[in-house]
């Protein structure tokens, strides 16, 4: 049997796949009853598409997996704590729960900078559980980022 590390160990496969075609490194899956059953890696730049978000993908995979845009009983495992749109997707698939590694101090909505699961306003409220496998997930994107304004030094250094 799984637990939240394995499906996180999954998701930072992805998020590695991501790397790999030049975007930012976040990855997430779906699972239903124990198995996986949609998977997303970051695609926005290369698919030309503000809204290919890692989750977006994973829940466009799992709706059309299971035929129907209501993910009921679903989790969604990401490496990053989703932002406002990702979550707002969230709520209309009715995901049960939202297991996410780093925070994003930036753009959270899972509680670093708002927390909409907890508004009491909203129609829907999902599990949220923070910080599965933080330390790993918070490393790919920091080698990432750093990466990159390494490159940006050495381009500016040659003009």
């Amino acid at each position: 049997m799984r637990n939240d590390d394995d499906y996180m160990r999954v998701a930072l496969a992805l998020a590695r796949q991501a790397e790999l075609s030049g975007e930012v490194p976040v990855g997430a899956v779906v699972v239903k009853d124990g198995v996986i059953i949609g998977r997303g890696s970051n695609a926005p730049i290369s698919r030309h598409d503000p809204s290919a978000h890692a989750e977006l993908l994973a829940l466009r995979e799992a709706a059309q997996h299971l035929g129907n845009y209501r993910l009921i009983g679903c989790e969604l495992f990401v490496t990053l704590e989703p932002c406002v749109m990702c979550v707002g997707a969230m709520f209309h698939a009715r995901i049960a729960r939202v297991v996410f590694g780093a925070n994003d101090l930036k753009t959270g909505a899972c509680g670093s900078v708002l927390n909409l699961f907890a508004e009491q306003r909203l129609n829907h409220h999902a599990e949220t559980t923070a910080g599965v496998l933080a330390k790993e997930c918070g490393q790919v994107l920091s080698d990432f980022f750093a990466a990159r304004r390494a490159q940006q030094q050495k381009n500016d250094s040659v003009k």
